[in-house]
């Protein structure tokens, strides 16, 4: 069982949200596409007590954002004048939304609802939402994952010595280019630039096949590389399950889990050695602490995807942390980014997950 904070007395005002695009540091190009501007949804919930609670979604897409500010306001209509109890809005709002099915951008509105509603909790009870959730904030451990995209060797190589700044002790190289020789490369290239004692993964994105995946899973148990990340398609767990009993190089999937359920089942199958929720997909904080409940029950390993700002609270509150992925995307929208010193996530000490928006860049970028 999950214990259950106390939770403060807040009742629902309204539900807002504001579509941005922000220019990336550096572009994310992986086997499936080319990003160079994220499209975020920023989403406050108001309450009559005064409080805000804040969280954003990355919407994959821009034409996606107007689809889950959509979404949100229609949630926004039916949770009206409710009280702010995490539990209770998600289970009245997937009885709502049955026939649609709680998938997609109906699924990542209901996350970001509950992202924002523990948000406004933890401001409520004055306290940082890892203190909130029973937990002490403390620095945790982040791989840099922007950029280190599919490039040439030579660029790859520049743009990993870039993403040591700030002390990080490892970062996320993407492969999936047309031939292993050439993923190979890549991996040389990096290696020679960042030396042994920098952790290394890789993600293909979903880009092989069972067949190429354990041939150049094969390969990479040789590169010292520390985990290979979505080789194949994501719920192909009876794959994944093979690859992870074949290769030395831990396996890692979770961040397309949608819901726990997913989790579950994926677990039950073997398909992983490490799992990295994502918050949009597994449900937001609620679905979170359900997932780190079934990563300690398995024993197994579990790293964020994304949404480095709470992922930073929640992994202090997970028994089985590993890492937390670094993106600087949303630094540009917040008056205080999160920091990274020596390679680690401060998990900051004011109330709530920590975002508060910087209004006039809010209004640069708005879609």
């Amino acid at each position: 069982m999950i214990a259950e904070p106390t939770l403060p007395q807040l009742t629902i005002r309204a539900v807002r949200s504001i579509g941005v695009e922000v220019p990336m540091t550096y572009a994310l190009g992986t086997s499936q596409a080319r990003i160079t501007r994220a499209p975020l949804l920023l989403i406050d919930v108001e309450t009559e007590e005064g409080i805000t609670g804040r969280a954003y979604l990355f919407c994959y897409l821009r034409p996606a954002a107007p689809a889950m500010a959509a979404m949100l306001d229609e949630i926004g209509r039916m949770v009206a004048g409710d009280r702010l109890v995490p539990a209770q809005l998600w289970g009245k709002l997937a009885q709502r939304f049955m026939l649609i099915g709680v998938q997609g951008v109906v699924r990542m509105a209901m996350a970001g609802l509950d992202v924002a509603a523990w948000d406004a909790l933890a401001i409520a009870a004055g306290v940082p939402l890892a203190t909130f959730l029973g937990a002490k904030p403390q620095p945790v451990r982040a791989y840099n994952s922007c950029g280190l995209g599919l490039m040439t060797p030579a660029e790859v190589a520049d743009e990993a010595e870039k993403l040591l700044a700030r002390g990080f002790r490892a970062v996320k190289l993407r492969l999936g280019y047309p031939t292993l020789k050439e993923d190979l490369a890549a991996v040389h290239a990096v290696r020679r630039r960042i030396g042994d004692d920098v952790a290394l993964m890789v993600d293909y994105n979903q880009a092989l096949s069972v067949t190429d995946a354990l041939e150049r899973g094969r390969a990479l148990d040789a590169e010292s590389v520390y985990w290979i990340e979505e080789p194949i398609h994501h719920d192909d767990y009876a794959g994944c399950a093979s690859l992870a009993q074949a290769l030395t190089t831990p396996i890692q999937i979770g961040e397309n889990f949608s819901l726990p359920v997913a989790m579950e089942t994926a677990l039950k199958a073997g398909a992983a050695d490490y799992v990295m929720p994502d918050l949009e997909r597994i449900g937001g904080v609620t679905g979170w602490r359900h997932a780190a409940a079934l990563a300690a029950e398995h024993r197994i390993e579990m790293s964020s995807h994304l949404f480095p700002e709470v992922s930073a609270h929640l992994l202090a509150a997970t028994p089985t942390r590993h890492f937390l992925e670094y993106m600087d995307w949303a630094d540009a929208l917040v008056q205080e980014p999160l920091r990274i010193v020596d390679g680690h996530a401060i998990v900051p000490d004011r109330p709530g997950n920590g975002l508060v928006w910087d209004q006039a860049a809010v209004a640069r970028f708005r879609m």
